[in-house]
């Protein structure tokens, strides 16, 4: 067996074994991300390719013909550019590519993909790319053109990357090293002819896109988790007041003697507000939304006690079947009805609805109080607290928005939207 043969063989071997250890590390792994997803799609192609080559060379050791030739380096060129076309999906998930720039540069992959798929089947009967004689393999004067579409692809995605105010440094350097080693892979190939140079790139630079990008966005999800585990426990701990919390006691002991059935629902209510304060502490998933809005009717039940009929609630829970951050939407609701309503003296109407559209669930909260100037809000200010740290939440945990629109006088209006595609 000759010495390109074994470089060759070897090449693939450690390419499938360390690529079938990341994919079954990705694949192990519960509640994947959308950028685990891809990049398990394109391990399990990439084993996929190297097992193709492995067995075309030593296929080649014993049957060699101008038909074989021509057929596999086809099947390779065209798995090549798959490799690509994934290695865009991927870093577009990885990245979060906003939806009209990832539309363009779909657009763009996609098409230039199908044109070099023709091009790479014409090249049979063409020879335009390569050819085959006496079952050698031979390259065309036209030969660098066939790697086209791979080097606009990778220009793209450098570009993207690079340019990405986001990612750090380690994170640009992990994608930089893909799309810039199969250059150099190429030239050294092209001197050491016969040897799979750009194979063993491939190994390279999979292993800068798995170590670097893999300990990266663990260390930011550890980051993120640790921030929100802090916005829960400041909104949590907001609420808990101690007026709050000696008013509703002292409701409730006024109404012993009078009512004691009220006050003991009363009683049962309060200690449910309390529990599920205290238990989103410890809660890192998303609930569904029935348990906030059970939460939200508890929360309203207990400042009736004080306010009746100066507080009125509207529910038009037209969608219920989601899940949304722990305290999301109550904190939202206190506040329309401790700084909106009842800052009038007649107080008012806080209404609550909930819907879905194409992409989202949609909840608003609507109160015809005195409304506010969204922008004179101070982070740490007490009033209105939560608004930054619901928003923040929202976004990190499901990929959602929170949008406030208030007016002096006119009432506030609150829009929150909770993306399909971060259900769990």
């Amino acid at each position: 067996m000759e010495n390109n043969t074994v470089f060759n063989a070897t090449v693939c071997i450690i390419g499938v074994l360390i690529l079938s250890i990341h994919l079954i590390s990705v694949a192990i792994k519960k509640n994947k991300r959308k950028d685990e997803m891809d990049l398990l799609y394109f391990f399990i192609f990439t084993i996929i390719h190297f097992l193709t080559y492995l067995i075309f060379t030593f296929v080649k050791q014993i049957y060699v013909s101008d038909t074989y030739i021509i057929t596999f380096y086809t099947t390779f060129y065209i798995m090549n550019n798959i490799e690509v076309l994934l290695l865009y999906r991927y870093m577009s998930s990885y990245v979060n590519v906003p939806e009209k720039t990832d539309t363009i540069i779909s657009t763009i992959n996609v098409s230039l993909f199908i044109v070099y798929l023709f091009l790479d089947i014409a090249n049979i009967f063409t020879g335009m790319f390569f050819t085959s004689v006496d079952g050698v393999y031979t390259r065309s004067n036209l030969m660098v053109l066939s790697q086209g579409y791979q080097f606009i692809m990778f220009i793209i995605i450098a570009a993207v990357t690079l340019s990405n105010k986001k990612l750090n440094a380690r994170e640009k350097t992990a994608f930089s090293i893909y799309c810039f080693l199969p250059f150099v892979a190429i030239v050294i190939q092209n001197i050491f002819k016969g040897y799979a140079i750009a194979y063993a790139s491939i190994i390279i630079a999979i292993e800068g896109l798995f170590v670097f990008l893999t300990i990266e966005k663990n260390l930011e999800l550890s980051r993120q988790e640790q921030e929100i585990k802090e916005s829960q426990v400041k909104i949590m701990l907001s609420q808990i007041q101690p007026h709050f919390i000696y008013n509703s006691l002292s409701s409730i002991s006024t109404m012993i003697t009078i009512d004691p059935d009220k006050a003991q629902k009363a009683l049962d209510n309060f200690t449910e507000y309390l529990r599920h304060n205290l238990q989103s502490l410890t809660e890192t998933n998303l609930i569904p939304f029935n348990n906030e809005l059970q939460h939200i009717k508890t929360y309203v039940a207990l400042e009736k006690l004080r306010f009746e009929n100066r507080i009125e609630v509207i529910y038009d829970t037209q969608a219920t079947d989601f899940n949304i951050p722990p305290l999301s939407i109550q904190p939202l609701v206190e506040n329309s009805i401790k700084h909106g309503i009842l800052k009038k003296l007649e107080g008012g109407t806080v209404t609550i609805k909930s819907y879905e559209n194409k992409s989202s669930y949609v909840v608003e909260i609507i109160d015809n109080g005195v409304g506010f100037d969204p922008k004179s809000l101070d982070p740490k200010d007490n009033n209105h607290v939560g608004l930054n740290n619901i928003g923040f939440r929202i976004k990190k945990m499901c990929n959602g928005d929170i949008k406030v629109d208030s007016s002096i006088d006119k009432g506030s209006h609150i829009v929150v939207t909770f993306s399909k595609e971060n259900q769990s």
